[in-house]
């Protein structure tokens, strides 16, 4: 019986699969299952990956004849997977040796649904543990509970798919909206946390992710940045009332981000991610959007204002702020 099933997308990643594969080598047992997804990629990865058929036991590749983007990628591994368990990892990052034993433990000996673990940021050669945004480690908890508060960083502004283990027996849970090309882990955290029953953090930090690597969903600029609006209306798609006030501040957040590097746009597609961004800011609750950009950065603030001039004042949110930031 297999325990554990680890889903890696990969789409022209000669420049570091053979570390992710690696990596895998030093955390292999006979119980464990590697799923590689060659999503259609057109230099050296499928020669790369086929150099490890000998040497990693328990690997399965699967190739897409043309990209299906990585939301389809990691579907068409899940639908591949046995494992009683099931965790993700990306092309161009590694694992710590022994790492997918210690989550594996981690999940048996809690007993929840999905666990959440901490990372390793990777940018050249700096390194940076990211936590995880909760403060409770090793207690199982409602996973809604961990939505709110709305003015604080919670477990939905840490989407990284990776950044864990999962149930398979969450099934549809685990599978990621099919029609977005970027922003796909936003609402699959989202529907995570509402719909899950139990999960739990654990302090752990075994997979390195490496940061601004050139052609990755990050750093382009082309029209598949425009998914961020769809992925916020799966977000906001019948999301209870007590859960809007974050959905708005985490879109308002992400939105100003964009805006703030959008030179690596198009000046026609800047146009259209604008027109697209005061669409849907005008379609949320004018309070809430109004508190939301209230309480970021002066910088920030102004972006979104920019953005959408008719926004509302809000005055008592701005005191409390400089006095915060004093």
């Amino acid at each position: 019986m297999i325990t554990l099933s680890v889903v890696v997308p990969v789409r022209d990643g000669e420049r570091f699969i053979a570390d992710a594969l690696a990596s895998l080598c030093h955390n292999a047992r006979h119980d464990f299952e590697f799923i590689v997804v060659d999503d259609g990629s057109v230099d050296a990865t499928g020669d790369i990956i086929g150099d490890f058929a000998g040497d990693l036991p328990g690997l399965t590749v699967l190739r897409n004849p043309a990209p299906v983007g990585l939301a389809d990628a990691r579907n068409t591994g899940l639908s591949a997977a046995t494992g009683r368990y099931v965790t993700f990892m990306d092309g161009d990052d590694w694992l710590a040796p022994g790492y997918l034993t210690r989550l594996v433990e981690a999940i048996d000996g809690l007993g929840c649904d999905f666990v959440r673990v901490d990372h390793v940021q990777v940018e050249g050669r700096k390194r940076v543990v990211h936590r995880a945004p909760l403060a409770w480690r090793g207690v199982v908890l409602d996973p809604r509970d961990a939505i709110l508060p709305a003015g604080v960083r919670t477990m939905v502004d840490y989407p990284y798919a990776w950044a864990g283990i999962y149930r398979r027996s969450l099934r549809d849970l685990l599978h990621f909206p099919g029609s977005l090309h970027t922003a796909e882990d936003r609402p699959w955290i989202w529907r995570l946390h509402r719909e899950a029953a139990t999960f739990a953090v654990v302090s752990m930090a075994g997979l390195f992710y490496r940061r601004l690597v050139s052609g990755s969903l990050t750093q382009v600029g082309d029209e598949r940045q425009l998914h961020f609006f769809d992925a916020f209306d799966l977000v906001f798609k019948d999301l209870e009332a007590e859960f809007l006030p974050k959905a708005v501040r985490n879109f308002c957040a992400l939105l100003g981000h964009h805006l703030e590097i959008a030179d690596r746009f198009t000046p026609a597609l800047r146009a259209r991610f604008e027109e697209r961004g005061a669409q849907m800011v005008r379609g949320l609750p004018a309070e809430l959007v109004a508190g939301s950009v209230a309480r970021m950065s002066v910088e920030r603030e102004a972006t979104l204002r920019a953005l959408v001039p008719d926004l509302p004042p809000t005055p008592h949110v701005r005191l409390r702020r400089d006095r915060e930031e004093t």
